[in-house]
């Protein structure tokens, strides 16, 4: 693959930033809150608020918001050293690299080495509390609904703190927060991705919506997760149901709208229809 792995499906975003939106309507005002996640791992503007005229049909209670936190034991996610040991913490920063190199148009595998290697400030502290209260598993969700201004304010304060932690989390040097686990696992994956790009760009094209090849600006999270997954089945050998939950929870993670259900299929039209051919292609590799 050459030096610039953006392929014609792609072309680069004119911001690194993903943002998931979340509506908290109380009675009287709609506060519209933009959690947004730097991929280029500096520096983190904060979140975005604005408030605007209220909006109908919002129906999920505010209780069932706060508390929908992650059931799994929080510290089942890191190591004896405080850092992430997850795949999933392998498949989130293997998406954030990609998405990062296809914005950049680098080799993801040169840029993760580049983020790896990178050398910390004098005086960085980072504190290890916060990937504890880090949340792999906080998906986005339809709009939610308070019955008070308090509530909404309320709401409104975690929804911050989230993305405050998140912020420390994503733009801590890598080795302060990811195993060495993690970043083996990170690294087969992008160097997977590399060794079938330009097939699976093919593939992509037969698999994925007409409505995303007319807007491709702004479906190179989706391509890279369809990549990223693609990659993993055909390479490393991971079983696909893992593979594609993984990467549905990555979407409804990342992504807006539609995009995990079409993720969902496009994948399984890749196992039904493509990976005879793959086969075929790994051999003559």
């Amino acid at each position: 693959m050459s030096s610039c792995i953006l392929c014609t499906l792609l072309t680069p975003l004119s911001s690194s930033f993903l943002s998931k939106t979340l509506i908290l309507q109380s009675h009287n005002k709609t506060i519209n809150y933009k959690l947004h996640i730097k991929l280029g791992f500096s520096h983190y503007p904060g979140p975005k608020i604005s408030i605007s005229a209220p909006k109908v049909a919002v129906t999920e209670p505010v209780t069932e918001a706060v508390s929908s936190s992650s059931s799994v034991d929080v510290k089942s996610k890191v190591d004896k050293s405080g850092r992430f040991c997850s795949p999933r913490a392998a498949r989130e920063l293997s998406l954030l690299i990609l998405y990062a190199a296809c914005l950049e148009g680098s080799d993801p595998v040169r840029l993760f080495e580049k983020r790896v290697n990178a050398k910390r400030y004098p005086g960085f502290n980072f504190n290890k509390v916060s990937l504890l209260e880090y949340d792999h598993i906080s998906f986005s969700g339809p709009p939610v609904s308070t019955e008070t201004e308090e509530e909404a304010e309320m709401l409104e304060l975690k929804y911050e703190k989230e993305s405050s932690i998140e912020a420390e989390v994503l733009s801590a040097p890598l080795k302060l927060v990811y195993s060495k686990f993690v970043l083996r696992l990170t690294k087969k994956i992008l160097e997977a991705v590399v060794s079938r790009w330009d097939h699976h760009v093919i593939v992509m094209d037969q698999i994925t919506p007409s409505k995303w090849k007319s807007e491709p600006a702004g479906r190179i999270l989706e391509h890279c997760l369809l990549h990223l997954a693609m990659a993993e089945i055909t390479v490393i050998g991971t079983r696909h149901q893992i593979v594609i939950n993984e990467a549905v929870d990555l979407a409804k993670r990342f992504c807006d709208g539609t995009a995990p259900r079409i993720i969902n299929g496009c994948l399984r039209s890749f196992i039904e229809d493509h990976m005879v051919s793959e086969g075929a292609a790994a051999v003559e590799a």
